[in-house]
């Protein structure tokens, strides 16, 4: 199998597509190259080769006349063609091989779709310059980019077979970082399948308001947020660490908003500090944004727990105003000041 993309520059875009391919046709022959005769002869041509059509393995966005674009309306560049075309089977391969679970075609097509959507679009609209680096000042695209020999590699480098092994040896640097992205990518997201059930038969204390996890390594805030509308407060159980989080739970996943957060008066303090202001003497801290605090034990993290929520119910509890109708003559004759 020869996979063909372009000489010169490489940019995230044809990386990824080309780090798809290697994983799904191990062993194959990568050249770079503008050599037409060689990008013919090649099973596939990514981002190069004036051509898109998939059935034979062409991947090109540059010529005339293409606008192929997603439905959300973010153009295609060859990472999204190419997954497009076998992001499903890449997330497939990469779950089967890095977690041992074998995904339904469906579950591999909506897991594809939540990639391409975090990950890949963004490559796209980098390259074709909508987006300088999105997402971030410092994304993905402009980390890629940093594996392209600079001028002094060039001035160095020349012209020759040594330079040109060079340069594909980065490509492949850079193809082998977007590979571990989509590793980590797969992994989370299978996890979190595979998490569903567990949060979802987890534990509901102080009658629904708090939720505890036995595992704090298990992706929750997303069916929390979705699915269980009444949980204010999570405790987790950390089992690297050998303590019990207190977490607030997201409103939204946009930002550090919370349902409800935990006292002020905790925000910013650790050990002794915190555990004076609780009355719970193995508290361990409370971040200062007040999204999470931690305790050694079960018992001082439900205790925590259950004094969040009681400040809570103070911060909403209504306001007692007299009923002028109803006041006692006494209230109503106080001097004016």
């Amino acid at each position: 199998m020869i996979i063909a993309t372009h000489s010169g520059k490489f940019h995230a875009d044809d990386a990824w597509a080309v780090a798809v391919l290697d994983i799904l046709f191990p062993g194959s022959d990568i050249i770079r190259t503008r050599d037409t005769s060689l990008i013919d002869a090649a099973d596939f041509a990514i981002d190069v080769g004036g051509t898109w059509d998939p059935a034979s393995g062409r991947f090109d966005h540059h010529q005339k006349g293409f606008d192929a674009a997603r439905q959300s309306g973010v153009p295609y560049a060859s990472a999204g063609l190419v997954w497009k075309e076998y992001g499903a089977r890449c997330v497939a391969a990469l779950a089967l091989a890095h977690t041992g679970h074998q995904l339904t075609d469906d579950a591999a097509r909506q897991l594809a779709y939540a990639i391409d959507d975090d990950v890949v679009q963004y490559l796209d609209l980098s390259d074709v310059g909508a987006a300088k680096n999105a997402p971030g000042g410092y994304g993905l695209s402009a980390i890629v980019s940093g594996f392209n020999p600079n001028w002094l590699d060039e001035q160095r480098l020349g012209h020759g077979e040594a330079a040109e092994e060079y340069r594909l040896g980065q490509f492949r640097r850079a193809m082998a970082h977007l590979a571990d992205v989509m590793v980590n990518q797969v992994r989370y997201r299978v996890g979190a399948l595979l998490a569903l059930a567990q949060v979802r038969q987890s534990e509901a204390l102080e009658d629904g308001r708090v939720l505890f996890l036995k595992n704090s390594a298990l992706p929750w805030t997303t069916v929390v947020r979705k699915e269980m509308p009444t949980v204010l407060f999570v405790i987790s159980h950390s089992i690297a660490e050998q303590r019990h989080m207190l977490h607030t739970v997201p409103a939204n996943p946009e930002s550090f908003d919370a349902r409800a957060d935990l006292p002020e008066t905790w925000a910013g303090l650790r050990d002794a500090e915190l555990a004076e202001v609780t009355g719970v003497a193995d508290a361990i801290f409370c971040h200062n944004g007040r999204f999470i605090a931690a305790a050694k034990s079960f018992d001082s993290a439900l205790a925590m727990a259950r004094q969040a929520l009681q400040a809570v119910d103070d911060a909403n509890a209504p306001v007692s105003v007299p009923d002028t109708e109803t006041a006692s003559d006494d209230a109503l004759d106080q001097p004016k000041l």
